[in-house]
């Protein structure tokens, strides 16, 4: 199987954040960003994979700005790190002021997606080659980040979790 560039996988989504879809501060509810944020991660899990591809875990979100009413909001998914049959998507979220065009990123996301056959048995993928230092950074971390999820998990010993004790012991 002949691996992939991150790039590959990207996905761009773009919207307008509506009246119904905010809170009593006229922000965007963070469950709907969370939902917009799940489509577009599952696009870039389905290119990568080009299989049916299932939501494992939502393992990080930060809501760094609110998304006020009327906001364009834009999210940016690519594959950070392919595994067996998983994979880590990295999302970003961007509002562009309504005047100047200027983006300011508000918020970010890694999710991992499984790829699945019509069965629902997880499938293998293909690898992911980085290419630019901030995928060379999100693929070295993803590693990690895996890591810890098994060792909390309980499903993998912390003493074989190399990557994660370097972060420590080096």
């Amino acid at each position: 199987m002949k691996a992939k560039t991150p790039s590959e996988s990207l996905t761009v989504l773009t919207d307008l954040v509506l009246p119904g879809e905010t809170n009593y501060l006229d922000n965007l509810f963070g469950g709907e960003l969370l939902a917009r944020m799940d489509r577009a991660c599952s696009i870039a899990a389905r290119r990568h994979s080009r299989r049916i591809v299932v939501t494992a875990s939502v393992n990080h979100v930060a809501f760094t700005k609110s998304v006020p009413v009327g906001s364009v909001v834009t999210l940016e998914a690519k594959v950070s790190r392919a595994f067996k049959s998983s994979m880590e998507i990295y999302v970003d979220v961007w509002i562009e002021d309504r005047q100047s065009g200027e983006k300011t990123k508000v918020n970010e996301g890694i999710y991992t997606f499984v790829a699945v056959d019509e069965t629902g048995k997880p499938v293998p993928i293909p690898q992911i080659e980085p290419e630019t230092e901030l995928e060379k950074q999100r693929y070295a971390a993803a590693l990690r980040r895996k890591q810890l999820s098994l060792v909390l998990a309980g499903k993998m010993n912390p003493k074989e979790a190399n990557e994660l004790k370097a972060l420590f012991l080096d």
